[in-house]
């Protein structure tokens, strides 16, 4: 599969609001392989619907896990994107290398949930609203320890493996 999104129509399918969900899983894109991006990888949805659930809620919630992820100096951005059924939608990036030579890194998609997709499942938008957002857990690793390349992640090195003991 290409992302997780499907699982959130299913449960809204099935459950009423309030709904919060947390759904992982592993997605494959075509997409060429490079330090910072490979054809799999891990990623983690979450959907939260509920009544004056807010934009500013959103952003809020995300900058409290980055800042518990990567420390409160974290270097995070917030900015517009596009994806199909979130309206408005955002993408957050953290900066990734040393202050001089890095750039910035997207780690996550996110959005209000368009209310097409609530009237879809039957859950009136005019009381209802909600937001969405997909970490790719991958790169979450690669910028919480400092890794030079995402590969790593897959390569079942030993040496690198040792140093996150069970």
């Amino acid at each position: 599969r290409t992302h997780t999104s499907p699982v959130q129509i299913r449960l809204l399918q099935k459950t009423k609001p309030p709904v919060r969900a947390i759904m992982p899983g592993r997605v494959f894109r075509n997409e060429s392989v490079t330090a910072k991006s490979y054809f799999q990888f891990h990623q983690v949805e979450g959907l939260y619907i509920d009544r004056h659930v807010t934009m500013a809620a959103l952003i809020d919630t995300l900058v409290k896990f980055v800042k518990m992820m990567y420390g409160n100096d974290v270097k995070y951005q917030v900015r517009p994107s596009f994806f199909p059924f979130t309206e408005p939608s955002i993408e957050m990036d953290i900066w990734w290398g040393d202050k001089n030579s890095g750039k910035w890194l997207e780690i996550l998609g996110a959005g209000m949930v368009d209310p097409n997709v609530l009237q879809a499942v039957n859950i009136d938008p005019e009381e209802f609203s909600g937001y969405a957002f997909g970490m790719g857990v991958d790169r979450i690793a690669l910028l919480r320890y400092g890794m030079d390349d995402i590969r790593t992640l897959y390569e079942n090195d030993i040496r690198f493996l040792e140093q996150f003991p069970l």
